[in-house]
């Protein structure tokens, strides 16, 4: 590789190209929730985490303000990431069903996880601006693993952010699939496919638009499509 995760990984922390998300950021570690007074919280950009060898890369939208804006590790520390994580415990991808903190213990089994915004946007929307500004990023983490096979877009935010970025990693046409729950597209031969689930934000998960046997059925069947496909790792142009 020309590059090393480790490389990315100081490289998003220490970035600041975003002024109104280093604002938001920075304020919110500062004001800090009632509930979360006596911790230190993070404050700074949240780089992906997870097995460097995966066969799956999961992408999610932004970092939230008090989860990974606070524990500094992506899904991490709020309710998006106790549901998620238990899904990816029960398939079989994490060695334990919590997400709390940076150093507990969590080690995801073929599987990395990251995000196509690495700060907190204020109202949990990143603008395409700064989408854009964060897309190198993403490219470069998913030219760094090797070994993709699959590419879940955790919700529409996601999936739009890989649809662009996808064919300058891999090489072939954008997706033209518009977003939905368990979509799937194939990128071409020897290229990952790409998979969709709705986000597990507590808006999607309260009213069960989303729920844990969903989510879990969806990750069993990306490993399955992948292991009986035998594909041998991600092709780059």
């Amino acid at each position: 590789m020309a590059e090393s995760l480790e490389t990315i990984r100081r490289e998003v922390v220490a970035c600041t190209r975003c002024p109104r998300l280093v604002r938001y950021r920075e304020l919110v570690a500062r004001q800090k929730k009632r509930e979360f007074q006596r911790d230190e919280y993070w404050g700074k950009p949240v780089p992906g985490f997870g097995d460097p060898t995966a066969r799956l890369v999961a992408v999610g939208l932004a970092p939230a303000a008090h989860g990974s804006n606070r524990t500094g590790r992506v899904f991490t520390g709020d309710r998006s990431a106790a549901f998620l994580v238990r899904a990816f415990f029960e398939a079989g991808f994490a060695n334990q069903p919590t997400s709390l903190r940076r150093n507990d213990g969590l080690r995801y089994r073929d599987l990395y996880l990251t995000a196509a915004v690495r700060c907190a946007p204020p109202d949990n929307r990143p603008t395409p601006e700064e989408r854009w500004t964060c897309a190198p990023f993403l490219e470069r983490e998913l030219r760094n693993l090797p070994e993709t096979r699959a590419i879940l877009a955790l919700g529409g935010f996601a999936w739009d952010a890989l649809r662009e970025i996808l064919p300058r990693v891999y090489g072939g046409e954008r997706p033209s699939q518009e977003f939905s729950h368990g979509a799937c597209v194939p990128l071409g031969p020897g290229r990952p496919m790409l998979w969709g689930s709705y986000h597990p934000s507590p808006q999607n998960t309260n009213t069960r638009k989303l729920t844990l046997p969903m989510l879990v059925e969806l990750l069993g069947r990306i490993r399955a499509s992948y292991e009986t496909r035998g594909h041998r790792g991600a092709r780059h142009p």
